[in-house]
């Protein structure tokens, strides 16, 4: 994960994020890379942006609608590269493949932050890595 964090300003960008999958033998690869493809944005999503807000006394949410709880946007996302790493495993199946529908955002949240601490020299350890938090 590549990010620019610009700390007068108060952003945080991913510019690129590699994700390697070994998904044994990959029957469909279009199809899978856009399953790795949503799961890495939801894994940015995870780490920068969503956050349900609750009222604790109440125990209700706050943000009622997706116009109050934000995900990423076009704008948002900058390049990923889905590599997979072909692997010949029968012993999961008689193809040799893996499910790949949500893998895609299994560490992506942890990298993000690990990228956020090599340009900063701030670890965080809670999400979502909001401004506040980083300054």
């Amino acid at each position: 994960v590549e990010v620019l964090v610009d700390e007068d300003l108060g952003t945080i960008k991913v510019n690129r994020v590699v994700s390697a999958v070994a998904a044994g033998r990959v029957v469909n690869p279009k199809m899978a890379r856009s399953q790795i493809l949503g799961g890495v944005v939801w894994g940015m999503g995870m780490a920068l942006q969503e956050e349900a807000m609750l009222d604790h006394t109440l125990g209700r949410p706050m943000n009622h609608s997706l116009a109050e709880y934000h995900i990423p946007v076009n704008a948002d996302i900058g390049d990923i590269d889905v590599l997979f790493v072909e692997e010949h495993d029968e012993i999961v199946n008689a193809l040799g493949s893996k499910g790949v529908g949500e893998i895609g955002i299994v560490g992506v949240p942890a990298a993000i932050a690990n990228a956020i601490y090599h340009a900063t020299g701030k670890r965080i350890r809670e999400f979502p890595i909001t401004l506040d938090k980083l300054l």
